[in-house]
């Protein structure tokens, strides 16, 4: 790709990463981009590990990324549930809990969903369902539909917000991708315009779809969760390349 823009945000699993395996070639790619004198930030919906472990994570991969470059949908949502001062009852993933510290989930007046793997049970959503339907809003962290591990596909937290939203006739409050709000944050912390800003994702609707429609740039990889066809699923300014590496090639 050409390169009209300032600031490079890039998702992580699936674009630096697959599960545990890095994207060959995605640390030269970071430092290339560093070198060239773009800012750097790192987006992501993940909600099954915390921000250091994200970052201890890449660093293993050889792959530097500082406090401020790294903006997750679980802390994001963490924000607005303590500026709006609502007690959430938390269905997330337990290895998440530590990035929720500080939060009051007595009496809880809201629901935050994310990605709680076997705890997204009937229990448990009937639980979050009985009180969004009283008056509760739903916080969803992020909106996903799927994600890829070293295996296979897996159902990702999206389509279990759809249905607390459908059951209970709400709309989800979403924080993350594909949320605008979530991306205009990630630009204000830029000096620059959001279309001064290319975000490279493998999620066609959650990563490139959603910064388009915030004013980004957008690109999807054909790495990661992407499947063929994609291409024919994006908005017609985006672009697509092979991987993380062939912005530079």
């Amino acid at each position: 790709m050409t390169k009209p823009y300032q600031a490079l945000f890039l998702d992580l699993d699936g674009v630096l990463f697959v599960g545990s395996e890095p994207i060959p070639g995605a640390a030269e790619a970071v430092k290339k981009a560093r070198n060239e004198g773009l800012m750097l930030r790192f987006l992501t919906n993940t909600a099954t590990q915390p921000r250091q472990q994200l970052i201890a994570k890449l660093a293993s991969m050889d792959i530097r990324v500082e406090e401020d470059e790294l903006y997750t949908a679980p802390l994001a949502a963490k924000h607005y549930i303590q500026q709006r001062g609502l007690r959430p009852y938390c269905l997330i993933h337990k290895d998440i809990r530590c990035d929720m510290a500080g939060l009051d989930e007595t009496d809880p007046n809201c629901v935050l969903l994310g990605d709680a793997r076997d705890d997204l049970n009937y229990q448990h959503l009937n639980q979050a369902f009985q009180l969004c339907i009283n008056g509760a809003p739903l916080i969803g962290i992020g909106m996903n539909r799927y994600f890829k591990n070293e295996a296979s596909l897996m159902l990702d937290a999206g389509p279990f917000i759809r249905a607390i939203e459908w059951a209970a006739g709400i709309e989800a409050i979403i924080m993350g991708k594909p949320g605008k709000h979530f991306f205009h944050e990630v630009v204000n912390s830029t000096p620059y315009r959001a279309d001064q800003c290319l975000m490279v994702g493998d999620d066609v609707i959650g990563d490139v779809e959603g910064a388009v429609h915030a004013g980004l740039v957008g690109c999807l990889v054909r790495t990661g969760k992407y499947r063929e066809g994609d291409e024919d699923k994006l908005p017609p300014e985006a672009g697509v390349i092979d991987s993380i590496c062939s912005l530079f090639s």
